[in-house]
């Protein structure tokens, strides 16, 4: 029988991905459900394409619009953040593909943990936020959590039963300014953040990979996913992005996984695990390959990394405030109200203003990222 997939995020980068995934394999998969925040026309264009049992648009005032433009189809049609959390509890649900943008993930996801589905994980902040609360939810329902960021699905697609991991080697391609001067990065634009070099993704992830806080988000997310101590996860500046990140085992060696920066990969071996199933994306060729490079961050230029860092080592509900933090400043900066060095600025200073807590319960976590983002607004 086909894997009924449910994709929280189907309009974004990620979503859109994993629907070529699935219409290339479509005697394997199902479009169950689909979901956006916003994007109500293009909802509406994949429900007409792939008919899903149901649909959710969470902007309520867009529910009329989607509504109506699938009446002739059998589709349902529901709206509000309540109603994702419904959805993934279905019981025909096989596969939650977790690829909402940021905090708003966390509750859904939970509750496709709660109800025992397979977890494809794109939604990095909701580890970075819960980490702690979702291994432990994983755990005890015995759902497991299949990374798809290319870097974690890469490290997951290294590691070897029974060898212990000596450290993690998380490669990042630096981003737009990787070699800008601290000076310089005092006048980038929203427009020089955007041109990523080598991802296509949405705006929100490709200004966090500007600033490198992705990358700590990853280094979090890396922690809880492999059970590493922060010291044991390094990252390397690669930008090629053809290794997509790298295990080395405690005898020294060193297993990398190899590609083209092409997010269906990742996103259709979480689907297909533990198979691999054949694909027309395009192959790595190595006579094209003239050099790989890597160099180590630098922590002064790039201060949201570090910040990530510090948040991961204080451990408790930090990183829940690096998150919402972040989220207020990047949206700030892609709305032409802050300047690029004050995202950074802007964390830094919710991190030392927001009560800090080691209790790992949802409450505590939605309190926080409430406080923190009440806070961070106040610095616009």
């Amino acid at each position: 029988m086909k894997k009924r997939i449910c994709i929280l995020g189907s309009t974004g980068s990620i979503g859109t991905q994993a629907l070529e995934v699935i219409e290339e394999h479509s005697d394997l998969y199902e479009a169950y459900v689909l979901t956006a925040y916003n994007n109500a026309e293009l909802l509406i264009q994949q429900a007409r394409k792939f008919e899903p049992e149901a649909v959710v648009i969470a902007k309520e005032s867009n529910y009329n619009i989607v509504r109506e433009a699938l009446a002739d189809l059998p589709i349902k049609v529901y709206t509000g953040a309540a109603a994702l959390c419904q959805v993934v509890q279905d019981d025909n649900v096989d596969i939650v593909l977790a690829s909402m943008v940021g905090f708003a993930g966390l509750e859904p996801t939970i509750a496709a943990i709660k109800s025992k589905k397979v977890i494809a994980l794109a939604n990095k902040e909701t580890l970075v936020v819960a980490g702690d609360l979702i291994t432990r939810l994983a755990n005890e329902n015995q759902v497991p959590i299949l990374p798809v960021d290319s870097e974690h699905s890469a490290i997951f697609q290294c590691l070897e039963p029974g060898n212990r991991i000596e450290k993690i080697l998380l490669t990042c391609s630096g981003g737009p300014f990787r070699n800008m001067s601290k000076e310089l990065l005092k006048s980038v634009t929203k427009a020089d953040a955007l041109a990523h070099p080598t991802w296509n993704m949405g705006a929100k992830i490709t200004i966090d990979s500007a600033t490198l806080m992705n990358k700590g988000f990853e280094v979090i997310e890396a922690k809880w996913l492999f059970g590493v101590k922060p010291e044991q996860i390094q990252v390397l500046i690669h930008p090629q992005s053809v290794i997509h990140s790298a295990v080395q085992f405690e005898d020294g060696a060193v297993k990398a996984q190899l590609g083209v920066p092409d997010m269906r990969l990742p996103i259709q071996y979480a689907f297909s695990y533990p198979r691999r199933l054949k694909a027309s994306f395009d192959r790595l060729d190595f006579f094209k390959m003239k050099e790989l490079t890597f160099d180590e961050p630098d922590l002064n230029r790039f201060h949201c990394l570090a910040l990530a860092y510090e948040a991961l080592h204080q451990g408790g509900n930090m990183p829940c405030i690096v998150n919402a933090a972040n989220e207020i400043a990047n949206r700030a900066f892609i709305d032409d109200k802050i300047g690029f060095e004050q995202i950074g600025e802007i964390i830094e200073k919710t991190m030392g203003k927001v009560s800090f807590t080691t209790d790992s319960s949802l409450d505590t976590y939605l309190q926080t990222d409430k406080e923190a983002r009440a806070f961070a607004s106040t610095l616009i």
